[in-house]
């Protein structure tokens, strides 16, 4: 009853067409924005100084701090030396407000 049978060359490609994978679709990107440059938009379009034409942002962008001003340079944390330093900082503010509460 149960005679092995060979696949049809059909069927075999079938089952590869399956198993492939399709490329991704190549999209051509010209250059990307810089903050300077959505900065610029920002002040110059008056459509990105209202939200839903009801919010006014003009006061908000006058003064937003520049990018400059908020960059910080990477600081790694060592747990042990943070530890060290927010329980003696927590210790110093303490002494100061035993002291206060003497006086």
């Amino acid at each position: 009853a149960d005679i092995p049978v060979i696949p049809d060359l059909e069927e075999v490609q079938e089952e590869d067409l399956a198993m492939q994978v399709a490329a991704p679709p190549s999209v051509q990107v010209n250059r990307v924005l810089t903050y300077h440059d959505l900065d610029e938009d920002l002040m110059k379009f008056d459509a990105f100084q209202t939200v839903d034409g009801e919010v006014d942002l003009k006061l908000l962008t006058k003064v937003l701090a520049p990018e400059h001003e908020l960059r910080e340079d990477d600081v790694s944390w060592d747990w042990d030396h943070l530890f060290t330093e927010v329980s003696s900082e927590l210790v110093t503010e303490w002494d100061l407000g035993q002291s206060e509460r003497e006086d």
